[in-house]
């Protein structure tokens, strides 16, 4: 561990401005590299190349295999000549938005593309959560924020599609054979429909809700979001009625607009504090809000 600790302070001893300066040009490249891939089947192959290389690199490196490591010496130059081969057409669009906008309208297209992504996703789910709640066809929909739900995930069908409404209509239509369990959207996509969710723990939330009807549909949406920062889109079958969803709890009766309103609240990093504070701020506002319904029935 000293020997370590002393290899990394010599290390740090000879850094000078040059080195610094260096490092940082090594770093922008690959970060604009892993920023023009990123949502593309580039990734995918990347990985892939990735693991080829350390997998040949460690078995030369462990295991005394001459004949190995020679034909790995001869085949690993062939392959780095063939990445941009691979990636061409990658390479091409990247080159080509470089040059109409600079680095700076790299990222900042970047980050207008995704919230524009991101809001077009929010409207098609809740457009397509008030046409099945008209038509009384129960759905659950799971939207993943920072937590993983690759368990979850690898319980359904994969899909990898864009989220429109028609497709979450036909998803959902109970003679189908995807509609019994959760679409999960990760990075405005459909990744995968049918999933089987982990239903909640504590039935508190349950009991306290006035329409007894719900079961393990809203069960699993609320299970999900007690492992997980996920938001959760519920659809009754049995009320037609629109839930959402998050940390645990759950906030229902809502229209299209409503809920479309909340769900940019919990994905907007910028405004999911204010905004969850306002739709679920205390449990006497719920209580009070429910003696008046049952005044006014």
């Amino acid at each position: 561990m000293s020997e370590v600790l002393s290899n990394i302070l010599f290390t740090f001893q000879r850094l000078d401005w040059l080195s610094v300066l260096d490092m940082t040009l090594v770093t922008a490249i690959f970060f604009v590299i892993f920023k023009l891939i990123r949502g593309t089947q580039a990734v995918v192959l990347l990985r892939g190349i990735l693991f080829v290389i350390v997998l040949l690199l460690l078995m030369t490196s462990l295991f005394n295999l001459p004949a190995f490591s020679w034909l790995v010496q001869s085949a690993l130059p062939a392959l780095f000549l063939s990445i941009p081969v691979i990636f061409a057409p990658e390479i091409r669009r990247g080159l080509e938005r470089l040059g109409r906008v600079g680095f700076a309208g790299i990222f900042s297209r970047s980050a207008n593309r995704l919230a524009h992504d991101l809001q077009r996703t929010i409207h098609e789910i809740a457009v397509a959560a008030g046409q099945l709640a008209d038509r009384k066809h129960g759905a659950l929909i799971v939207l993943q924020r920072n937590d993983s739900l690759d368990e979850q995930i690898q319980t359904g069908v994969r899909m990898d599609a864009d989220v429109t409404e028609e497709l979450l209509l036909q998803i959902f239509y109970p003679k189908t054979p995807l509609h019994d369990g959760a679409a999960i959207v990760v990075d405005n996509r459909i990744v995968a429909s049918a999933c089987v969710l982990p239903l909640s723990t504590s039935s508190e939330v349950l009991n306290k809700m006035r329409d007894r009807q719900m079961g393990l549909r809203h069960r699993a949406g609320i299970g999900v979001t007690e492992v997980s920062d996920a938001v959760a889109v519920i659809v009754s079958e049995q009320t037609g009625q629109i839930a959402v969803t998050h940390s645990g709890r759950m906030l229902h009766r809502l229209d299209v607009e409503r809920l479309e309103s909340i769900l940019t609240s919990f994905l907007n990093p910028e405004k999911s504090q204010p905004e969850n504070n306002r739709f679920f701020k205390s449990k006497k506002d719920t209580i009070q809000r429910r003696k008046d319904d049952r005044r006014a029935e």
